[in-house]
């Protein structure tokens, strides 16, 4: 999630104009508020699906039951905005060791305080150091400590389930940055088309000998986030062309939906993540300073906006923070019926925003000012 969850603040920190002529669309914008927009949506997308036992005989549970591909759309966010970053700024000095020290500063503090947080911190407080010293030593540190987590056949607790795909963009970061910078653009296309048709064709027929969350089997959403932006700076296309990208990948993603509703298929998550490229693009189209597009100025309400800032955080804590209500909310409501659990899940969304919000502004923003360290020339 995020983690990509979590590129449109190094995007918007260290995007710059094109380095190279006509490496970049003069319509592109170098800040993209829509994008946070999409962020909310994706966050409390995940979010609401991990409430969704306690919306059962609601219109919510259908909803939140699609909750899973929120994730989808962070990874096509991510696959665009890092790729987007990579080429605009491959050729500055000292490039890699100022894109890894920013992706250091967005993702591992955070990262590392769930850790502290589950592990030292709560077993202490609510059971001693005893219990805590327990739940250290049966921690599995090194696949957490090397963000391979999501590529063995262990079991995380609950709170520490989101990281898997923290360990995939870690992943990303760390493979697709060398071949994005060296490998030439538009045999870049090539490799962004190879890594889409890796995961469903894996899933297909190698997929019962992976984990469910490896990360050869989710790499369609970055792969059609980094295909976007390569495409916009390789590609000599007018706006009105990717407008039609556009209603295409959102065709194949309405596609996506039917498929996956009438029977399971290994191409489901490819549909959906062109439907995610499709919303991006429309985002970025729309982006107009005289008159945004309706699209655009929803994406662009302001708590949609504050939850999309947020969204790392949320998605981090969000499960820690529903185990902790767990014994001071869940057991009083429990015996209320549906209503009981409307109340539960309202509660749970309210404290968790509240408990991101926090950690935001006394934790996640302070330690992203030190980027202004590592800025690319």
């Amino acid at each position: 999630m995020a983690g990509a969850v979590t590129a449109l603040q190094a995007a918007t920190d260290a995007a710059r104009p094109a380095k190279h002529a006509g490496a970049r669309p003069a319509w592109l914008p170098e800040f993209i508020p829509a994008f946070d927009g999409l962020r909310g949506i994706a966050i409390l997308a995940v979010v609401l699906y991990h409430c969704h036992p306690r919306l059962e005989g609601t219109f919510l549970e259908k909803i939140a039951m699609w909750g899973w591909t929120g994730v989808s759309l962070f990874f096509v966010l991510s696959g665009f905005l890092i790729t987007g970053i990579i080429l605009d700024d491959g050729a500055t000095p000292r490039f890699y060791a100022n894109f890894y020290a920013r992706r250091f500063l967005r993702i591992w503090p955070v990262y590392w305080l769930l850790l502290f947080l589950h592990y030292c911190f709560f077993p202490f407080v609510f059971s001693g150091y005893k219990w805590m010293f327990h739940i250290m030593a049966g921690a599995p540190w090194l696949p957490l400590i090397f963000f391979v987590q999501n590529l063995m056949p262990i079991t995380l607790p609950g709170a520490i389930g989101p990281t898997w795909s923290l360990a995939i963009e870690q992943q990303f970061y760390l493979f697709w940055a060398p071949l994005a910078r060296r490998v030439p653009r538009r045999w870049l296309i090539v490799a962004g088309l190879a890594m889409l048709a890796t995961s469903p064709l894996i899933r297909r027929f190698y997929g019962d000998h992976l984990t469910p969350v490896h990360t050869l089997t989710h790499l369609d959403g970055l792969a059609v986030g980094a295909l976007i932006a390569i495409g916009l700076r390789v590609l000599d296309w007018p706006r009105q062309a990717w407008k039609w990208v556009a209603r295409a990948g959102l065709g194949l993603g309405v596609c996506g939906i039917a498929l996956a509703l009438h029977v399971g298929s290994p191409y489901t998550d490819t549909l959906l993540a062109a439907g995610f490229g499709g919303m991006l693009l429309a985002a970025l189209l729309g982006q107009d300073a005289v008159r945004p597009t309706l699209y655009v100025r929803a994406l662009t309400r302001r708590p949609l906006l504050f939850v999309g800032k947020i969204s790392y955080g949320l998605y981090v804590i969000h499960i820690l923070v529903f185990s902790i209500l767990g014994g001071y909310v869940d057991k009083p409501l429990d015996h209320h019926g549906i209503a009981g659990n409307l109340a539960i899940v309202a509660i749970r969304i309210a404290v968790a925003i509240a408990a991101a919000a926090l950690m935001w502004k006394y934790f996640e923003r302070p330690v992203l000012r030190m980027k202004r360290y590592f800025k690319f020339a």
